[in-house]
């Protein structure tokens, strides 16, 4: 009598195969689905705008996050720029400040003639220099003393003499390289040397040995700072300072687009130019009548063009905060 639960072999192995094709689907569709859910993940990622967190700096309020605030403005104002910058403003009123890679060090430029025009009126504050004292020396000495090579030069031959006075206002007014070097070679190196440790500009250095001048948009924003309230120098001799940073012929960085002395309400600044292969810098206090204020925008890119109509700008849209309020 036959077996009715008897199952042939052959059908037995037609059952396993069918079972393990079955499997192997199975497993098939499921990794197939667990690519598609990391694809369709990743695209999800990749599509959501990134937020990026500017870190917290020295001076900075906590409470301007809304777009009318100073970090806003100096933020866009910024935006899509092509190269370092480095900022620090400061209402000396009211203390609101912002501060953007203020601590970055950057070739000085011109700016370092700010220590040397301090160093200067400390001597003749206290009687070393005299302002009528004429100053002299041939151009190749200078270039020799300040490791000047000859193709970098500006004048090879002849010299320079000028007065103390008049190499001060040379040197800030229309930035005159010689002037500030007949001045530096005068009181010599050290002295400005001394001056930065003195007075605790401990990021910047004057430069020896052919090395060119370093310093931070922190630095020269204390320098203006106590240059504001007479702590370079007696007030007689700090108002002479900023007068001559008032008479900068060199206007197309912060003054540019700010009232001029033919507005009803005129602002004056006292600033100085810094512009050597590829850095664009201007830095000073803006006197206004709502209250006075220091700008110090720091750059280095390939456009310093772009980059001198950008401080421009940044400086109008500071001027325009500080004066709505």
């Amino acid at each position: 009598m036959m077996n009715n639960n008897f199952v042939p072999r052959w059908k037995l192995r037609l059952r396993r195969r069918r079972k393990k094709r079955l499997i192997r689907l199975l497993l098939f569709f499921l990794i197939f689905a667990v690519i598609i859910f990391i694809l369709l993940q990743f695209k999800t990622v990749k599509n959501e705008p990134v937020e990026v967190k500017t870190p917290a700096v020295a001076g900075v309020r906590d409470e301007q996050t809304d777009r009318s605030s100073l970090k806003a403005v100096v933020e866009n104002s910024l935006l899509e720029t092509k190269g370092n910058y480095g900022v620090v403003i400061k209402n000396l009123k009211t203390g609101e400040s912002y501060l953007i890679n203020e601590h970055r060090v950057f070739d000085a430029a011109s700016l370092y003639k700010l220590w040397v025009m301090a160093a200067v009126y400390n001597q003749i504050q206290s009687g070393k220099l005299n302002p009528d004292q004429v100053l002299s020396e041939d151009i190749a000495v200078l270039n020799k003393d300040f490791f000047i090579e000859p193709d970098k030069a500006e004048l090879t031959d002849g010299a320079v003499t000028l007065t103390v006075d008049s190499a001060l206002t040379q040197m800030i007014t229309i930035s005159h390289n010689y002037a500030a070097l007949l001045l530096t070679k005068q009181i010599r190196l050290a002295k400005v040397e001394a001056f930065l440790k003195e007075n605790g500009f401990k990021e910047s250095k004057v430069g020896t040995s052919g090395a060119l001048p370093k310093v931070t948009p922190f630095d020269i924003a204390l320098f203006l700072e106590k240059l504001y309230k007479s702590e370079l120098a007696d007030q007689e001799n700090s108002q002479k300072m900023i007068e001559l940073l008032k008479n900068q012929k060199i206007s197309d960085g912060l003054p540019d687009y700010l009232p001029d002395k033919q507005s009803s309400e005129p602002v004056a600044v006292a600033h100085k130019t810094g512009d050597i292969e590829g850095f664009k810098h201007d830095a000073g206090i803006v006197f206004t009548g709502k209250g006075d204020y220091i700008v110090v925008i720091m750059s280095e890119s390939t456009s310093p063009a772009g980059a001198g109509e950008r401080i421009a700008l940044l400086s109008k849209a500071v001027f325009d905060y500080f004066n709505k309020k």
